[in-house]
This record gives C-alpha cells, sequence and structure tokens, in this order.
C-alpha cells in the first residue's frame, strides 16, 4: 500500500510540472513584447484580418499538416500556425489564402523537427519543395523570431552572389 501511495506522489507530481509547463509557455505568450502588444495577441490580429481569405480546400490542407500534432495540443498547434500564415498572407498583400502561402507560413511557425513531417506530406502531394529550400535554410533550430529581416537578408545575398 505504501507502494501505491508513493508512485501516486511521483505520478501527481509528474502531471502538475508537465501542466505547469504549457502554462508557463502560455503566460510568457501574454506577456508584450516591444511594440506594447503580447505574441497572442498578434496572432489573433492576424487570424481575424485573414479569416475570410480562407477556402475550404486551405483549410483541408492545414488540417492534414496538423494531423500529426497529438489532438489534446492540435488547435494550439493550428491556431499558432494559422496565425503566422495570416501574416505570411498580409506581408504579401494576398487577397486568397494560398497553398504557396499555407507552406511558407507552416515552415515559419514550426521548429524543424516538424518539417521532415511537412517534406514528406509535400512529396505525397507531388509538390516541388525547392521553391522553399530558403525557409528550411533559414531554420537551423527555429527561426520563428525576425524570421522576415533573415529571409530578406538571404535573399540579399543570394542576388549579390549570382
Amino acid at each position: 500500500m505504501e507502494y501505491i501511495i508513493v508512485l501516486w506522489g511521483f505520478f501527481l507530481i509528474g502531471f502538475l510540472a508537465i501542466g505547469g509547463y504549457f502554462m508557463f509557455r502560455k503566460f510568457l505568450k501574454q506577456l508584450p513584447k516591444e511594440d506594447g502588444k503580447s505574441d497572442m495577441y498578434w496572432q489573433h490580429h492576424y487570424i481575424e484580418k485573414t479569416k475570410h481569405m480562407w477556402g475550404e480546400e486551405e483549410l483541408g490542407l492545414l488540417n492534414e499538416l496538423v494531423s500529426p500534432v497529438p489532438e489534446l495540443f492540435r488547435d494550439v498547434a493550428k491556431q499558432t500556425i494559422a496565425g503566422k500564415i495570416g501574416e505570411v498572407a498580409l506581408d504579401k498583400n494576398a487577397t486568397k489564402i494560398t497553398e504557396d502561402i499555407i507552406i511558407q507560413g507552416y515552415i515559419i511557425a514550426t521548429p524543424k523537427r516538424d518539417h521532415k513531417f511537412l517534406r514528406k506530406k509535400l512529396k505525397e502531394k507531388n509538390i516541388d519543395v525547392a521553391p522553399y529550400e530558403p525557409y528550411f535554410e533559414l531554420s537551423k533550430k527555429e527561426y520563428r523570431e525576425n524570421w522576415k529581416k533573415k529571409y530578406e537578408r538571404q535573399q540579399k545575398e543570394s542576388q549579390n552572389t549570382h
């Protein structure tokens, strides 16, 4: 009986630690940045601004791309990725969310470890990954922060070498 109580204690502490970790991450996303707005604010802002640009086919592609994420975290991942896709669409002055914008936004919003699945999925759909290589190259670990500046710098460097 004593072992069960000890195991239950470790089990409870483990789950509290895991929950605390995810709550702390969400808390950090709510903190204001230099511009006075939080990451969560900008995420919701981009989603609201581009909500009308999404079609059924594009939503289906997004759902397919986030399918490997465990169901418990899928909605959060989908919202984060959709926010980044919205940011890319607004930066490009797009009138509609396209497959190209979805793929670029997905690469930007996800860490490198998730890109293997994306490459596999694009290959299954017969989509050439060559146009997206600059985005993959930028992602040594994670490049969500300052991705625009890094991408623009890389574009200038590649133009200067050609």
